[in-house]
């Protein structure tokens, strides 16, 4: 009790007991009335303790930033995440290696000594980390910024003798000439010398404008995200359009992908509530494929060689165009088709087994996704991929002697690459191996980029296309009705060589009828680029194309009907999900049932019901019909018809039950139905509907063309997208979906 009657002399002991860890640079002393000519009497009429509150340590909570455009921000991470950042900090030592912590999904990884957060799945610049006690905000900011860790230890330390003395107002000067005022436990602020205005200040008042200084994270109205579950139910892979960008803030696939995966946990959180409760449901992971980085790189060089031919005028214009719009005419050029789909799988691949590494309890199925053009990349991959029992390798060897009699040896000859032989040969390659190589796969040889490429084009070019061919002989033979060589046509049981099912083998003979190409003899399938397609490690469990233009492409390459006992090798599930203002997105459906016009599935609203504007638009309509068909033409009936709710969407058709009668549902009159015959929307979705269209907000139905760009890519950030995705997947799981209560 003594010493408390010495304040000024426990003052001195506390600061010389500090002066090892408080920045000899930092002045406390008294607030002089000359340090700011704001007036402080309004700030001590504050309502205070009579009893200071003892002293107690602040809670650090871990930030990280993120530079955007010039602009700065610093972004929480979950508690979760900060809890093992901090445990993590607290037991590395100053001589030890630094410590790594996976946080925000083990999507990214900190290096807790070093400060930093790197991305694990994609490439992109690393980010500081701060371990954050003391916040400030200026007039003109919108959020509290965290102070460096050494600035924020020498203000804790400072509060630290202001409470235990019970001392306030007391100024810290600091080296950059700012000053803090601890006026009161409440109020701190922060002033800027005057050579650190803005010149364009003019008043007094204004150039010594403070900054208010938060203590603790609680205390700054920061929103901290919510973890996200260790368990993962599905992975998804999504791979994106034409371009860098991939919506109209020219945001890149990460960021979208970003969106798309946190509306993905909104949902879960609102949908699938009681699952999560119960411990039924983790979460999906989402992550992004990125290819075209690949094909604009300095490795193929098309950029330059672009470059080199186009036009001065219109500038911008044109640059939009070669960065964007030639990404279709890349990928029709067999060069440049080949590095797209090559670079697809092969990122697929990696991402796969990166994820399997870091979370090697995951034994759940896999989906992907594709946006625009990246629907028709994933499309054609599918459809060439082999499973178990389609092997579509074999080629007749009566018909393959004169195809091309080159050795290994004698192909590097030609090539000036002799010195590559022992490399290839100890690896047992011939030709046709070779011809089956990826880029990845030579890498992996240690031969350069340069040999690799000459190899793989001659090899292509010489030997592919003559195999092929003999393959389109064949085709156009059995289109024709002509006869087939016994060699091709069966086996010693009867059945087709290739290795194809029954089923199969009268897919493809029913097909040849209605399109100039066919499955079984021509390896390039429904028209795609004559490349080699590489294999996925994993069979996809759903393809989920968004805005895509797979209809268009395969009409245009000259398939006319899909037949309905067609499905992908290896994917079983396909849902055709588009905008109905989408100008590059086309249906599936008609090119397997032309005959009847049925109408696209309705994706129902993430809230439950139709648009009010959508809801009016069918209540006058079956108000019209209703006064149309009813001969007394009661007005109570069509007032009846009016006030009836309509269906907002019916989930997948069951076995058994047709897609016309959904339809009848939905759009049941008074007037009395006839049964209609069951239309079977063949085997490409296990025989369930295909096309899915969103609902337009009622904006967009004012001006169909104002929106329609903006309709291509709205789904990143589409919640009845994303709804329909978690449906699809947790109904496979067995997961019952919840409707939250509005």
């Amino acid at each position: 009790s003594s010493m408390f009657s010495y304040p000024s002399e426990l003052s001195k002991i506390l600061i010389s007991d500090l002066e090892h860890v408080a920045t000899i640079f930092v002045q406390v002393s008294p607030v002089v009335d000359e340090v700011s000519p704001s007036s402080t009497s309004s700030f001590e009429m504050l309502d205070m303790e009579s009893v200071p509150a003892p002293y107690q340590e602040v809670q650090p909570h871990w930030f990280f930033c993120r530079r955007a455009d010039d602009d700065t921000s610093w972004l929480p991470f979950s508690r979760e995440d900060s809890d093992k950042l901090e445990n993590a900090c607290n037991t590395v030592g100053d001589e030890e290696e630094d410590v790594v912590v996976a946080v925000d999904g083990e999507r990214y990884d900190v290096h807790v000594k070093e400060r930093m957060r790197y991305a694990v799945y994609w490439e992109q610049a690393p980010t500081e980390v701060r371990r954050c006690t003391w916040f400030y905000k200026g007039d003109k900011d919108t959020k509290f910024m965290p102070y460096p860790e050494d600035f924020s230890k020498n203000l804790e330390d400072a509060y630290m003798i202001a409470v235990t003395l019970d001392e306030w107002k007391r100024k810290l000067d600091f080296p950059t000439g700012e000053t803090v005022i601890l006026h009161n436990p409440k109020l701190i602020m922060q002033y800027q010398p005057i050579g650190l205005q803005d010149e364009w200040v003019s008043s007094p008042s204004e150039q010594t404008r403070p900054r208010t200084v938060k203590r603790g994270v609680d205390n700054v109205f920061v929103e901290i995200p919510d973890g996200e579950s260790e368990k993962v139910d599905h992975l998804v892979f999504m791979v994106h359009g034409i371009g860098p960008a991939c919506d109209l803030r020219f945001r890149s696939i990460i960021q979208c992908v970003n969106d798309f995966r946190s509306a993905s946990l909104s949902l879960l959180a609102s949908h699938y509530k009681r699952a999560q409760q119960d411990g039924q449901v983790g979460r999906v992971e989402f992550l992004p494929v990125n290819w075209h980085s690949a094909l604009h790189g300095d490795a193929t060089g098309v950029d330059e060689d672009i470059q080199r031919i186009t036009l001065p005028s219109i500038s911008r214009l044109r640059h939009f165009t070669n960065d964007t719009l030639l990404d279709l005419f890349f990928y029709n050029s067999p060069t440049y088709c080949q590095t797209i789909v090559d670079t697809v799988a092969s990122e697929i691949n990696r991402l796969h087994a990166l994820f399997q590494r870091r979370h090697p309890e995951f034994n759940e199925a896999v989906s992907v996704v594709g946006h625009s053009l990246g629907s028709l990349i994933l499309f054609d991959l599918l459809t060439n991929q082999r499973n178990g029992s389609q092997v579509r390798e074999g080629v007749p060897s009566g018909e393959l002697c004169n195809v091309n009699c080159d050795t290994l040896e004698q192909t590097l000859n030609r090539l000036g690459l002799q010195q590559y032989l022992g490399t290839l040969q100890a690896e047992n390659l011939d030709i046709e191996s070779l011809a089956l190589c990826q880029d990845s796969d030579l890498k992996d040889l240690g031969i350069p980029l340069g040999p690799r490429k000459k190899i793989l084009n001659y090899v292509r070019r010489k030997w592919l296309p003559e195999v092929r061919q003999v393959k389109l002989k064949l085709a156009l033979r059995q289109a024709l009705g002509l006869q087939v060589p016994p060699q091709v046509a069966s086996d010693n049981d009867g059945n087709q060589s290739s290795g194809a099912t029954p089923q199969q083998s009268q897919f493809h003979r029913t097909q040849s009828v209605t399109s100039a190409v066919d499955y079984e003899y021509f390896d390039v399938g429904i028209g795609q680029v004559s490349i080699d397609y590489p294999q996925l490690a994993f069979q996809p469990q759903t393809f989920f194309a968004f805005g895509s233009p797979i209809g268009m492409f395969l009409t245009v390459r000259g398939l006319k009907r899909i037949d309905p006992n067609y499905t992908f090798p290896t994917c079983k599930r396909f849902y055709n999900i588009y905008h109905p203002y989408d100008p590059v997105a086309y249906r599936i459906e008609p090119m397997i049932v032309s005959d009847v016009d049925v109408e696209p599935m309705l994706i129902p609203h993430h809230k439950g019901r139709k648009r009010m504007h959508l809801e009016l638009k069918d209540s006058l309509t079956r108000m019209s019909m209703d006064l149309k068909n009813n001969v007394l033409g009661s007005l109570r009936t069509a007032w009846q018809s009016f006030a009836r709710l309509p269906v907002a969407a019916l989930p997948p058709v069951e076995e058994g039950e047709s897609s016309i009668e959904r339809n009848l549902q939905e759009t049941q009159v008074s007037a009395e139905q006839t049964e209609q015959p069951e239309i079977k929307m063949g085997m490409l979705n296990e025989g369930r509907r295909i096309d899915y269209v969103l609902q337009e907000k009622p904006i967009e139905s004012f001006n169909e063309y104002l929106f329609a760009i903006q309709s291509h890519l709205c789904y990143w950030e589409s919640e009845d997208t994303a709804l329909l995705l978690l449906k699809e997947i947790y109904d496979k799981l067995g997961v019952a979906f919840e409707q939250p209560q509005q």
